[in-house]
């Protein structure tokens, strides 16, 4: 069941848009439902896809109306998106993780539009746009930076589900890393869990002693661990998703992967009258608030040759996989 502190918390966020100045309901407003299935302060993916909400209700105020479910686990998805798509013309997943209870629910809704955030192929009903972020494109590009920070010589990645999309961006992070230094040390691992603060942790350590220090991450809350792990030992992290340069010097560098973007372009879509249904591939492609790299002090020629990688990419020069 999803949780009654999750229902009202949905709703105590509906009604602050529609009371606050920004929200006061317009009588055409499009009805937009948004499910987070991680914390939106996870300095991550559901962070971001936050933002990307927040910064649409500032840009069209009483245009649109909002709806939010946050933090709910796996099995009380779909009963969460049964909930918003009873309410509302839009719901967007967050996270390929909705993407099977969202093509599930939406066969039981044809009117409503529905959008995943993070999704991939297979999304071919007529009322579902899948928008896949290509996290292996950047993922690479923070390979080669990290080889190009690295002092020791290895570098680390920690995803959470082993599933395709977030194996395949962390080999891309280890081709990335042996593009720069062939001999570069590759440790690889997974939590089982976008959110387990230990497992992420003893698996940081784990690399750590192995050499690592410089640490990716395919998390959400799970990035608490990486951070008490770094800390600890004075390693460093490349963050995900959002540039926070300037704000924590333990992340020396951030790939942008555009998921916030991606809300807000989905709104826009459906306020504009265009959304379409079917798979979208955003990535590099999309340009820099999709898809991109920021070095917070980076050395000389280190960000020329970081463009001319993600330029190599682009034209295909560089094949990475998919997801």
């Amino acid at each position: 069941m999803v949780s009654r502190r999750n229902i009202i918390q949905g709703i105590a966020f509906s009604a602050f848009l529609m009371t606050s100045p920004l929200g006061a309901l317009a009588q055409e407003a499009l009805t937009v439902g948004i499910l987070i299935p991680g914390s939106k302060s996870d300095k991550g993916w559901m962070e971001s896809s936050y933002n990307g909400l927040v910064a649409a209700q500032e840009k069209y105020g009483d245009k649109i109306k909002v709806q939010m479910i946050e933090n709910i686990s796996y099995g009380d998805m779909e009963q969460a998106l049964t909930q918003l798509a009873s309410g509302n013309s839009m719901v967007i997943g967050v996270g390929g993780q909705t993407q099977a209870a969202v093509l599930k629910i939406a066969q039981r809704f044809p009117d409503i539009k529905f959008s995943i955030v993070g999704g991939n192929a297979g999304v071919e009903l007529p009322n579902v746009a899948g928008y896949d972020v290509k996290q292996a494109e950047i993922a690479f590009v923070a390979g080669a930076a990290a080889a190009m920070m690295s002092k020791t010589g290895t570098v680390s990645y920690v995803g959470g589900m082993e599933i395709p999309s977030i194996v395949n961006a962390g080999k891309e992070f280890g081709n990335g890393a042996k593009y720069i230094n062939p001999e570069i040390k590759y440790i690889e691992s997974y939590t089982g869990d976008f959110d387990d603060v230990a497992k992420s942790k003893e698996a940081t350590l784990a690399a750590i002693a192995q050499g690592a220090d410089i640490h990716y991450h395919i998390l959400n809350l799970g990035l608490r661990g990486m951070e008490q792990a770094a800390t600890e030992k004075g390693t460093h992290i490349i963050g995900s998703y959002t540039n926070y340069c300037g704000t924590d010097p333990l992340y020396p560098a951030y790939s942008i992967t555009g998921v916030g973007y991606q809300v807000g372009y989905t709104i826009d879509q459906a306020v504009a009258e265009t959304w379409v249904a079917g798979y979208k591939p955003f990535g590099l492609a999309m340009g820099a608030e999709a898809s991109d790299i920021a070095v917070c002090d980076p050395a000389p020629g280190m960000m020329e040759k970081l463009d001319a990688i993600m330029d190599d990419i682009k034209s295909g020069k560089i094949s990475v996989l998919e997801g």
